[in-house]
């Protein structure tokens, strides 16, 4: 509801000025606020940004994204720390990326009650924020930064992500994360079923999984999901692919009640903690859900079944689990290790020698885990 939203507040013409404040990242509005239109450089505009003066565009539209352009440029010439020691070269990298968020999150954007952009050559942006935010309700004020977000992830959403393994695509909806690390669906869509018979997907995200496993013929799925949006999006790309009688969506917290031969997950693979709703598919505080599934997996799976694991082995090359933390955690849980497929990832960052994390990633293996009692 649009009440549980801050508030942000300027001086405009004389004038106090307030408006509901949006931050999917869960920034808080922020304090000092100062109105700028084209007459703004993009040095002064940097500067004032970082030190922590918002600036709310009343300008054209396309002349702030090309000044969020100028900005990012300015951003990415800042020099960096670094650091030989893998986990503190990630953690160093971690807070550049959380300063350079905050700093061009800096140009404010606001919004009508019905989603228009009241300004100079602005694009319609209706159908992309009513997709991330629901109904409209009252007058708003968004970074130009998530924004623009929302206008790459409808057009995600529109034109979707071949997959391989289903010879369909996927739709991701806004704040689901997108299955476009295609490896993690080669090692499902080739590992040896133990059963076609029920299969639990813990945690389906766009429900991607629990689709191929449906198209291997596994009869029945049932496919757990917290995050309302995911449940939503998983819905719809089953009932798209013509398999919402054979996959259920269901809402809980890792798995589902009973127990299934076949049990997979593919948990977010860095335990560290997210800046943004998105990221809970990619970073995993205390391997919460890593441990979740770990721990609970003995008691959910039928004699002779098994547990898929999808795991990347990046945390271990960046510094922040090891491998003998791993298997200690299985053989804790009472899992034994039945066999292990490993894949090598292929995202273009693999081949970036001026990404930081480089090494780690250049190292990366992609392994399916198969876990048995």
């Amino acid at each position: 509801m649009m009440n549980t939203y801050p508030m942000i507040s300027w001086n405009e013409t004389g004038k106090s000025c307030t408006a509901h404040w949006r931050s999917e990242s869960g920034l808080p509005p922020p304090k000092k606020v100062m109105v700028v239109d084209d007459t703004m450089k993009a040095d002064a505009a940097y500067r004032l940004a970082c030190e922590g003066t918002a600036l709310l565009w009343r300008g054209d539209f396309q002349n702030a994204r090309q000044l969020l352009a100028a900005m990012s440029r300015r951003a990415d010439r800042k020099e960096r720390k670094t650091s030989s020691v893998p986990s503190e070269a990630f953690n160093l990298h971690r807070q550049a990326q959380s300063q350079r968020a905050r700093t061009l999150a800096m140009i404010l954007i606001p919004l009508e009650k019905d989603y228009t952009i009241p300004l100079r050559r602005a694009p319609m942006m209706q159908q992309a924020c009513h997709e991330a935010y629901g109904a409209a309700g009252e007058a708003s004020v968004v970074s130009l930064r998530e924004l623009l977000g929302l206008i790459g992830a409808h057009e995600w959403r529109k034109k979707g992500v071949e997959i391989a393994a289903l010879g369909e695509r996927i739709y991701p909806h806004y704040g689901v994360f997108s299955p476009v690390r295609g490896e993690y669906l080669e090692l499902v869509n080739t590992a040896p079923l133990s059963s076609i018979k029920l299969a639990f997907d813990i945690g389906t995200g766009t429900g991607v999984l629990a689709a191929i496993l449906a198209k291997r013929g596994v009869q029945h799925i049932i496919a757990t999901e917290q995050d309302q949006r995911a449940i939503s999006c998983a819905q719809e790309n089953l009932s798209r692919l013509g398999l919402s009688e054979q996959v259920e969506v269901v809402q809980a917290d890792l798995f589902p009640a009973g127990r299934a031969p076949l049990i997979v997950c593919n948990p977010p693979w860095i335990p560290a903690r997210p800046s943004a709703s998105i990221e809970y598919a990619i970073f995993d505080p205390d391997s919460r859900m890593l441990r979740g599934f770990i721990n609970g997996l003995a008691m959910h799976l039928e004699p002779d079944g098994e547990g898929w694991l999808v795991l990347s082995d990046i945390a271990e090359h960046l510094g922040l689990r090891t491998r003998d933390e791993l298997l200690a955690w299985f053989e804790g849980a009472g899992l034994k290790v039945k066999d292990r497929m490993d894949i090598a990832p292929h995202h273009p960052k693999v081949l970036d020698a001026t990404d930081p994390l480089h090494t780690a990633r250049k190292a990366e293996i992609t392994s399916l885990w198969r876990l048995s009692v």
